[in-house]
């Protein structure tokens, strides 16, 4: 037995250094279940790679061992069988990018769901990669304007940023994504909305309003459905990033929304439990960080050397009981570079957007607003927190004094005027215009119902009567103190013609 192995050794010696081209390292499957199959002969496999099965089917390979390579099955629908032969490619799993993709319905592999016919791509790029190095970036200090003023006025989003949004079911997280990037019809960003563990007919609905908002042309969106597989799930995210580094990498910018990293979790906890490795807390695998780390960190802003394109990140997360302090939200939260967290109770009183402002918070703060908004904004968040505060002291029944009622009183209408519908957005000119309303206290003359309807209607007004101030606003991003001479006048005319 000794000799025998003492020759298969020598062998192995004497093979090593010869040129392998042309040889091709294949492997035999030993077993196949729950859609892992255990490949014995994959000596030289490397994690990640693309392994093609005689039988027609292909995988990953997701994790090594001394004589196995466990491989997760990409399709299936199509039989692995024992003793079967598994072929390297020597490739990571790559997909299509450029584009021919700009207006698809696609899966995380990159083939069509929209029923257009096939991708036109000349370029395929892998969906696991480095993200740019500390050199290769700049600070952010360009605002991506969502149109939702209570997150443009307060929470900015910075071009590049890495944005959360957390909420329970059915608060609206969806909702701000979706806007925002409606929002962007005209301003020459390219939004990709990646899909994981919905409904199909949730991303029907979705396709339906992108195309009938006109979104489409500037729209991806990657898909992996709940009955698609574990698998599917997990590698959607990093195809769909990679999509979006495809054009950043060409300067522009790129608005990515991850919805939601919860079920992203879910599926790498199903992968993970599949290939026996150790669960850890709430049964996620140890490396659960790190799969949404190296996911987000690819988010960025590049530096002038490197083209100036941007990928801006807003990842969603679903809390369970309004659980703030659960795993994956603490994790996510400690990556990012803010969060939007949605409140429940406000959703109820129906105030929607319902964005709890005293803890949502952007890391880059006013370094990512426009010049006008910074200047409207001064002091605005503080006026609603001194509200809230108020208002719940006032829930004791004490009495309070004129001037708490009066802070009261206004806070209730900046409230007001931070609700806003679905679909509907407002640009960074409308937004100032509603706050200059509000700090010169020319609101403060209208019952707190009409707040809304003036608001918007004195908005309509100055950019169809009085287009130089408009355009003065758009193109000088200020409002300088003759503009506020001016405004102040208008706003008195168009008050009485209001009333």
């Amino acid at each position: 037995m000794n000799k025998e192995l003492n020759m298969v050794s020598l062998l192995e010696e004497s093979f090593k250094d010869l040129p392998h081209e042309g040889i091709e390292e294949v492997g035999i499957v030993m077993k196949v279940a729950d859609g892992v199959a255990l490949v014995y002969g994959l000596l030289n496999a490397a994690y990640g790679e693309r392994i093609m099965f005689d039988g027609g089917n292909e995988g990953i390979v997701f994790d090594l061992d001394e004589d196995f390579a466990s491989v997760i099955l990409l399709d299936r629908l199509k039989p692995v069988i024992e003793q079967e032969v598994a072929r390297r490619t020597g490739k990571p799993l790559s997909i299509p990018v450029g584009n021919g993709l700009l207006g698809r319905v696609i899966n995380a592999t990159g083939e069509p769901l929209d029923g257009r016919g096939e991708i036109i791509s000349t370029e395929a790029w892998p969906v696991e990669r480095s993200a740019p190095g500390i050199a290769d970036r700049s600070s952010i200090s360009e605002s991506l304007e969502t149109g939702i003023m209570v997150i443009d006025a307060l929470i900015p989003i910075g071009k590049g940023q890495r944005e959360l949004i957390v909420g329970n079911m059915s608060t609206g997280k969806t909702s701000i994504a979706v806007d925002t990037i409606l929002h962007q019809k005209g301003r020459d960003v390219i939004c990709i909305f990646v899909s994981i563990g919905r409904k199909q007919s949730d991303t029907a609905r979705l396709l339906d309003t992108f195309e009938s908002h006109g979104a489409l042309d500037y729209t991806i969106i990657v898909s992996a459905d709940a009955s698609d597989s574990a698998l599917d799930q997990f590698v959607a995210p990093y195809a769909g990033c990679s999509i979006g580094e495809y054009f950043m990498e060409q300067g522009k910018d790129v608005l990515i929304v991850y919805d939601n990293l919860t079920n992203h979790a879910i599926a790498y906890r199903e992968l993970s439990l599949l290939l026996r490795r150790p669960p850890g807390r709430e049964a996620y695998p140890g490396d659960i960080f790190y799969i949404h780390s190296r996911l987000l960190e690819r988010a960025c802003k590049l530096s002038e050397k490197r083209g100036g394109g941007s990928l801006t990140a807003l990842p969603l997360v679903l809390l369970q009981g309004d659980d703030i302090s659960s795993y994956i939200p603490t994790n996510l939260i400690s990556i990012t570079d803010g969060q939007i967290i949605l409140d429940v109770g406000l959703f109820n009183q129906g105030i929607r957007p319902a964005v709890n402002i005293g803890l949502s918070v952007s890391r880059v703060g006013t370094a990512a607003q426009t010049k006008v908004i910074k200047k409207m904004s001064s002091g605005f968040k503080l006026e609603i927190a001194r509200y809230e505060e108020l208002l719940a002291f006032a829930q004791f029944g004490s009495e309070l004094d004129h001037i708490s009622k009066d802070r009261i009183d206004r806070g209730m209408r900046a409230i007001e005027m931070l609700k806003q519908d679905r679909y509907e957005t407002f640009s960074f000119v409308d937004q100032s215009l509603f706050l200059f309303l509000h700090r010169e206290k020319i609101i403060d003359r209208f019952k707190i119902d009409d707040v809304a309807d003036f608001i918007r209607k004195f908005a309509l007004y100055v950019r169809d009567m009085h287009k130089h101030v408009y355009q003065a606003i758009e193109n000088t991003q200020d409002i300088t103190d003759d503009m506020t001479r001016e405004l102040i006048q208008i706003a008195g005319k168009f008050s009485l013609a209001f009333h």
